[in-house]
């Protein structure tokens, strides 16, 4: 079995399709049914090609020898063997044969006296049998039949008794090989003309099975493309046919769950959407309320300033979270629209850390002004970053880095690198996954910050709405690398590369 495999895996892929395999298939029960049948047909008309020509040539000696004994003396000379050997070989003039008699010590053969391919084990059966005795010989190629025929007499009680003369012949059996030969170049057209038609009728089974099966590969093929309703043909009772049926069934059950799963989906993101509407209303009249109690907190007394101040950060922290559904609603229902605007990223990066007091603890490594323009969306991305080095600061531990590069794939492709790092404890192996999924908060400890599980989301979404993309790592010595990659125009990457320096 081991064997097998190892043969197997060196097999070209193209060779190991079910087609294949048919025709292999088939192939060798034909090529093994043939060969088999061919075997048996050879082996009965060998027999009988042999025996047919055997029986003939004893019968044939014996009568010659009964024909010449009458006259044979007994005991008889030298000139009756050669006689006696004349005679037959005149009776059989036509046949080829080669013929010696012996008595005792007397020897007398003709047409030639080279008769070496009597055995000794022939002439001692033949010294002891009272009947003919026959061995087939190959010499230098030639098949010949070698007969051995004691010559008997009637004694009383009408036994047979032995003379001592014994009649030895020799036969060619060319004619009977060429039978033989015919034989074997009839069985291998045979066999090729079976092994023609066991491919013909494997390409036609084939054809066939493959048929339902690739009308099942493309019906695959669209429902992983998302056409759900997708079906077969269903033909005939089968296998296939129910191979078929099942995969209609399982598509109609799998388009019902799904309808019902975007139903309640579609559900779902319309109450997010309008509870957040109408949760913006009382939000706003909330932070402003709030605001004017902030300003008059420290006048009034310290509980009192205290249950202000956590009024304060709840009514901020839930507008936080109403303003990201909404965002993430619009994601949802793809209202999403970039509002381009072509800005410095170096001198952009500073003015959002500074914007929110970062400045001093962020490093920083970027280029120098005027070196890399593009055209973003400068609220999103004023988004991405904040979440960023915002998530940095909040979970990691300093120094928090923040860097940018220009990567570049092809002669007319390049992307601006951003890459955020800090020295924290980094991302489990568990929470990687799942780090830009929605509500998702990496540790029970994060569970219940003021974070909502959204930042992240939402930062994913504003660069894949620009066409880039966003990925998370651990670093090798300690902490996480959040990185932005953000297509550059072909005359922004080639200002780049001037300002630094580069070949474009």
């Amino acid at each position: 079995m081991q064997f097998l495999r190892s043969a197997l895996a060196h097999v070209p892929l193209a060779l190991r399709g079910l087609r294949s395999r048919l025709v292999v298939a088939f192939a060798l029960v034909a090529v093994a049914g043939a060969l088999s049948t061919g075997a048996l047909a050879f082996r009965e008309a060998r027999t009988g090609v042999l025996q047919q020509s055997q029986d003939t040539v004893i019968r044939q000696f014996r009568t010659s020898i009964d024909a010449v004994a009458v006259y044979t003396p007994m005991p008889p000379s030298q000139s009756d063997l050669q006689t006696a050997v004349n005679q037959v070989l005149h009776a059989n003039q036509a046949q080829g044969w080669r013929v010696l008699a012996t008595y005792g010590s007397l020897r007398a053969s003709a047409p030639s006296a080279d008769f070496d391919m009597l055995s000794p084990q022939l002439r001692r059966s033949v010294g002891t049998a009272r009947a003919a005795v026959f061995q087939r010989v190959n010499v230098d190629g030639h098949p010949y039949l070698v007969v051995g025929m004691p010559v008997t007499y009637s004694g009383e009680n009408k036994e047979s008794k032995l003379s001592g003369l014994v009649m030895y012949l020799v036969v060619p059996q060319n004619t009977e090989q060429a039978y033989v030969e015919a034989m074997v170049s009839a069985i291998e057209h045979a066999t090729l003309v079976a092994l023609g038609l066991a491919v013909l009728l494997a390409l036609l089974a084939a054809r066939g099975v493959l048929r339902p099966v690739r009308a099942l590969r493309r019906a695959t093929r669209r429902m992983a493309e998302g056409h759900l309703d997708v079906r077969l043909a269903v033909n005939g009772s089968d296998e296939l046919a129910d191979l078929s049926q099942s995969f209609n069934h399982t598509a109609a059950a799998l388009e019902e769950s799904v309808a019902e799963l975007r139903r309640l989906e579609a559900q779902a993101r319309r109450f997010v959407a309008d509870v957040s509407h109408e949760l913006r209303t009382p939000l706003a009249a909330m932070s402003a309320v709030t605001d004017v109690l902030d300003e008059k907190a420290l006048r009034l007394d310290r509980e009192t300033g205290e249950a202000l101040q956590l009024i304060s950060e709840g009514t901020s922290r839930l507008s936080v979270l109403v303003n990201d559904l909404m965002e993430i609603s619009r994601f949802d229902a793809g209202a999403a629209e970039l509002n381009l605007d072509e800005i410095d990223l170096a001198e952009f990066v500073q003015h959002t850390l500074a914007s929110r007091g970062w400045q001093g603890q962020v490093e920083t490594r970027l280029p120098r002004p005027g070196v890399l323009r593009t055209r973003v969306d400068p609220r999103r991305l004023d988004v991405v970053l904040a979440n960023l080095v915002g998530n940095a600061l909040r979970h990691g531990d300093p120094p928090v880095r923040l860097g940018m590069s220009v990567r570049k794939e092809r002669t007319d492709v390049a992307w601006a690198v951003i890459e955020v790092t800090d020295n924290g404890p980094g991302i489990t192996e568990e929470a990687m996954p799942h780090i830009f999924e929605r509500f998702y908060k990496a540790g029970s400890t994060r569970t219940r910050s003021e974070s909502s599980g959204l930042g992240l989301a939402i930062t994913a979404e504003n660069v894949h709405l620009h066409g880039g993309r966003v990925s998370a790592a651990n670093l090798p010595g300690g902490g996480a690398v959040f990185t932005v990659e953000l297509p550059l125009h072909r005359d922004s990457a080639a200002a780049a590369d001037d300002a630094t320096g580069n070949a474009w």
